[in-house]
Formats: structure tokens, sequence, C-alpha cells
């Protein structure tokens, strides 16, 4: 077998296994999408049925009516997008100092960035819930938005590794040019790092969107409630509703899935160029 018959073999196998967990990871979904247009009737048949008959197009408004649901988008929309702009402005901050500046505790520091990647959220829950408490800030969005404006650990390191991929040549020449190291950094640096950080952004967005566990401890008011507390505030009050259930759950994930499509190539340019080099 030549050389260029076994590239094609390995591709056809590398495709084959894609597509099977593809599909693999597909099933839940388009079961949850097809159960959102069915009749009651139909959720729980045996065999399972994925194609809907009738197609119940109302579930989705009648789904939305049981709850705020548009008061708790809109509040999950502001906590999702104050802490990714957080995250935004202040981890290629900090993951380029830790790359490319030198400085005086730098390397300590950093590891223990790391470490505090490896610390469960379960530890430092409770003592982050008093910190909180004593600011005044649980029942409120602060401690929702504002640790992001402080750096996220995994975010950081992601970052620097892409900015220790950059070539040095490039600061060295804008400093021999007169360019300071702020003016560096959000000129020429941080544009050459948009893959990274857009990938960063997407983490953060999925991560913020979708998190229960923070706004089940520090938000007390229904009026500000997220879509997570609100899914689970609707299987409580209409837990027999499985298909309205599904209309929700839908449309609480079909923002993450319109911006992945559309920032799929950025994403993956981001991951693939981090950790290049260093």
């Amino acid at each position: 077998m030549n050389t260029l018959a076994k590239k094609r073999l390995k591709s056809i196998y590398a495709h084959t296994i894609l597509i099977l967990a593809s599909i693999l990871f597909l099933v839940p979904f388009v079961w949850m999408v097809s159960t959102s247009f069915k009749p009651i009737t139909q959720v729980f048949t045996f065999p399972p049925e994925f194609l809907p008959r009738p197609f119940q197009w109302e579930n989705y408004i009648e789904a939305t009516k049981y709850i705020p649901f548009w008061t708790y988008t809109w509040n999950t929309a502001v906590i999702t997008g104050l802490s990714t702009l957080g995250v935004v402005l202040s981890c290629p901050l900090v993951a380029y100092s830790f790359a490319k500046l030198r400085w005086r505790g730098r390397n300590t520091l950093f590891a223990i960035t790391i470490g505090v990647m490896m610390i469960p959220t379960q530890v430092t829950m409770i003592p982050l819930f008093l910190l909180f408490n004593q600011l005044g800030w649980v029942g409120t969005n602060l401690p929702l938005i504002v640790p992001a404006f402080f750096g996220i650990p995994f975010s950081i390191f992601l970052l620097r590794q892409f900015f220790k991929g950059l070539p040095d040549t490039l600061r060295e020449a804008a400093k021999i040019d007169g360019a300071s190291e702020w003016r560096i950094y959000w000129q020429i640096m941080f544009p050459l790092a948009k893959p990274a950080v857009l990938a960063v952004a997407l983490f953060q967005f999925m991560a913020a969107w979708t998190d229960f566990l923070g706004p089940l401890i520090y938000l007390t008011d229904e009026a500000a409630y997220t879509l997570s507390l609100g899914l689970q505030q609707f299987q409580n009050q209409q837990g027999s509703q499985w298909h309205m259930m599904m209309a929700v759950s839908t449309l609480m994930t079909l923002p993450i899935i319109v911006l992945f499509f559309f920032m799929q190539k950025t994403f993956i340019r981001g991951i693939t160029f981090t950790g290049i080099k260093g």
C-alpha cells in the first residue's frame, strides 16, 4: 500500500470516528428539540418517535408564559455580557505581563495562578459567600460579575500560552520606535491575540449563560433570577409538562449555538495556536 493510500485510509478512519462521535453527541439535542414540538401524549411513547405528529408550535408560546422568561433572559444577558467584558479586559492584560514582561515574583505568582485552577469550586464557595455577604453584595448581580474583572485563572493560562507564541521582535521593534509598554500591548499584541481572546470570551459566555450554582447562591429576589434558575423553577411548578420544559431549554440553548456557529473558525484558530511556544 502506497503512502497516498495510507493517508486516505487514515482520513477515512478519522472522519468515521468523528461522524459517529458527532451523532452520539447530537442525539440528545435532537431529542430535546423534537420533544419541544410534541404533544404531551407523544413525549414518552415507545418506541420513541423523533418526528412530532403534529408539530405544536404553540408549546414555545405557552412555555414562556409559565415563567417570566424574557425577564430572566434579560437578567442572564446582563450578567453574561458584563462578566465576558470583564474577562476580555483583565485576562489578556495579566497574561501579557506573565508572558512578555520581566518583573520580580512573576514565576511565583504564575505558579499560584496555576494552583488556583486546581482548587475545586466547593472549597472556596463558603469563604466567597462570607466575603460578598460582608460587602453587602448577596442578593445582587455583583458576585457574578465583579470577579471576572480580576481575571479567571484558566483564561489567563490559555492567553499566556498564546502571547508566548508571538515573536519578541515585534515588541522590540516597537520599543525602538519609542512606543510605551501600554501602547505595545493595546496596538500590537492585543490585536494579534484576537483569536485567543475571542475563544476565551466564548468560554466565559457559555459558563456565565448556563451557570446555575452562582445565581442559586447569590440571587435572592425572584425578579433577578437567570434562565438556569427559571428553568429549575419551571420544573418545580410544571414538572409533568416535559414538552414545554424542552421548549424553554431549546430557547436557552439557542444563543450559544448561534454564537458558536458564527465564531467557530476564530474559536478553532484560538485553540489551535495556543501553546505553540513555552
